[in-house]
């Protein structure tokens, strides 16, 4: 009966950890799905067929579209991804020169303080040394 309750358990912590992983791995899918929305969609190469020369020089040019057609799309995907990349860091500095600010002051404020007290203490010390 005791080995039942422990191999539930185990099975049950088990799947616990294999949802937790199965979890975690849709997030980065999640993550790693961007796509440049305003370029429209990715190009598909296309299939080349060289049982003729008819077919050889079809492929040929279908090649020849998808390229003009992927170089156009990819500058997009590239120019897109630049603007987005650009205002994620403008975002990410504005945030950390505010904490940067609040850090400072919060220092700042503390060194105010121990000069105060130090010069108390000095104060007090020659105050009470005269006596």
């Amino acid at each position: 009966m005791r080995r039942c309750v422990v191999a539930i358990r185990k099975a049950a912590l088990f799947g616990l950890v294999v949802a937790g992983i199965a979890g975690s791995g849709s997030a980065s899918a999640a993550e790693a799905a961007w796509t440049a929305s305003k370029c429209g969609a990715e190009p598909q190469a296309p299939v080349v067929k060289a049982a003729t020369v008819a077919q050889y020089n079809e492929s040929v040019d279908r090649v020849t579209a998808y390229e003009k057609a992927a170089r156009v799309y990819n500058a997009c995907v590239a120019a897109q991804a630049n603007r987005e990349e650009t205002a994620i860091s403008q975002e990410a500095s504005a945030r950390i020169s505010h904490v940067h600010a609040g850090s400072a002051a919060v220092q700042s404020h503390i060194a105010a303080s121990f000069q105060t007290l130090s010069a108390n203490l000095a104060a007090a010390s020659r105050k009470l040394g005269h006596h």
